[in-house]
């Protein structure tokens, strides 16, 4: 007899299956604040500057905006490795609280 979470189990890897996986682009727009604390302006730089200097993508079409400890990125990236990587500097920096990410990928 199947208990209830392997018949779960089932059902879930049976939908993945027939619908596959999606991305979903949320239709929330994300307001990136425009006024920075002196403290905001220096995480921000801290930010910019780490991704600047990363050598495993370019990331200088990367705009850095904080706000009380979380970091909006925003612009374009070449890819999506270069998104990923931009991210990761990004919660490595100290201060950083939460990073919010908002870059395009170029097509």
């Amino acid at each position: 007899m199947i208990n209830q979470r392997s018949l779960l189990a089932v059902m879930l890897l049976t939908l993945t299956l027939i619908f596959g996986c999606q991305m979903v682009q949320s239709s929330t727009p994300i307001d990136i604040p425009t006024a920075q604390t002196s403290k905001d302006e220096a995480l921000s730089k801290s930010v910019l500057n780490r991704l600047v200097a990363d050598k495993k993508a370019d990331l200088t079409g990367v705009t850095v905006v904080s706000n009380n400890g979380r970091v909006y990125l925003s612009g374009t990236v070449s890819s999506l490795d270069a998104r990923d990587q931009a991210k990761k500097i990004a919660w490595e920096a100290p201060g950083v609280e939460s990073v919010v990410t908002v870059l395009q990928v170029q097509k």
